[in-house]
């Protein structure tokens, strides 16, 4: 496909992976022919479906208004392999990433387009989503309220700290992004993360990058259902520690999940610094936690001989800073009286 002299008129791919999608497909398409700004090409990844979501993809390639590639999966790749694939094959400049199941506003991509237009050092943004229904009547809640990306949260972001907000949960939602196409060699391949599906790692190497943005409205109707691969779930709560065993339970009990903690991190930073020779504000984000993880997951047994570490920590403002940002005023203090005394 050609490329464009016209900056501002870039090619724009839309890539869409499908699997047994055909209860919900057509209403998704449909949203794309109404958008107010046509892309260049629609690029379709099926992973193998046994029902009639090829037919409905046929069916609608014959009479798009732009060339529609429809590739099957010979053998299922899943959900982020999937997805890998369909953004790799996507020509546009400009590629604005589909699920199945939804509905996008018809100012979505002429928006977010316009956005990496004015905001050329940008590669990729992200946009809000309403929360609808299997019917896709709107619940009234919003995704960013269910990721707890709160005011406070996009101030932090707005301040730089992308990477610590990131880390913190993901917040960037893949059928709400448009990215550049030259982004895709950061990220691609997708490495298998055990707590990461492959936007939350688009967006944490685009942060530590330093070229990630966020569009404050909502241009997707975000379906929720039971079939769904992945959907808006609440965090699981961990079992909390009562004041009083904090003075009993082994040391080694409570260093466990934070050595766990610390090899996670670890094992993310590495990959991340493979995909970004640069050292960047994001990266000294990820360096600064990793080390605040690595001195509470070796505190010696010997009480004593932690209250330097801990008072460091507690000076530098670190227990703080990764505190959850629903915890009260006294988590930080509990967190290093924890580090001292357990």
């Amino acid at each position: 496909m050609a490329t464009p002299s016209d900056p501002t008129q870039p090619t724009i791919s839309v890539a869409l992976c499908t699997y047994n999608g055909e209860a919900y497909l057509e209403t998704q398409l449909g949203s794309i022919l109404k958008q107010s700004r046509l892309p260049t090409e629609l690029v379709v990844c099926d992973d193998d479906s046994t029902d009639q979501t090829r037919a409905i993809l046929e069916k609608f390639a014959a009479k798009a208004p732009f060339p529609v590639q429809i590739i099957r999966n010979a053998t299922r790749l899943g959900f982020n392999k999937n997805f890998e694939k369909a953004l790799s094959l996507c020509n546009g400049e400009l590629i604005f990433i589909c699920d199945q199941d939804d509905w996008w506003l018809p100012e979505k991509i002429e928006t977010l387009a316009n956005y990496l237009i004015q905001h050329p050092k940008v590669d990729l943004v992200f946009s809000n989503a309403v929360i609808a229904d299997t019917s896709l009547n709107n619940t009234g809640r919003l995704f960013w309220d269910a990721v707890r990306f709160t005011e406070p949260i996009r101030e932090r972001w707005r301040r730089g700290e992308a990477v610590e907000v990131l880390l913190d949960g993901n917040r960037v939602m893949g059928c709400t992004s448009a990215l550049r196409r030259r982004l895709l060699t950061s990220f691609l391949p997708i490495p298998n993360l055990p707590n990461y599906i492959y936007d939350g790692w688009m967006g944490l190497v685009t942060a530590a990058k330093g070229t990630i943005d966020f569009y404050e409205k909502p241009l997707v109707w975000y379906r929720t259902h039971e079939k769904q691969q992945v959907g808006t779930r609440p965090p699981e709560a961990g079992k909390p520690v009562r004041f009083k065993d904090r003075f009993s339970r082994p040391h080694q009990e409570k260093l466990d999940p934070l050595i766990r903690k610390h090899q996670e991190l670890k094992d993310l930073y590495t990959l991340v610094t493979q995909r970004i020779a640069a050292r960047t504000p994001g990266i000294e984000q990820f360096e600064r936690r990793l080390a605040h993880y690595a001195r509470r997951s070796t505190m010696p047994d010997g009480r004593f001989s932690r209250i330097g570490s801990v008072v460091r920590e507690l000076v530098a403002g670190n227990y703080h800073r990764y505190a959850d940002q629903e915890a009260n005023q006294y988590a930080p203090f509990l967190a290093a009286l924890g580090d001292l005394v357990e």
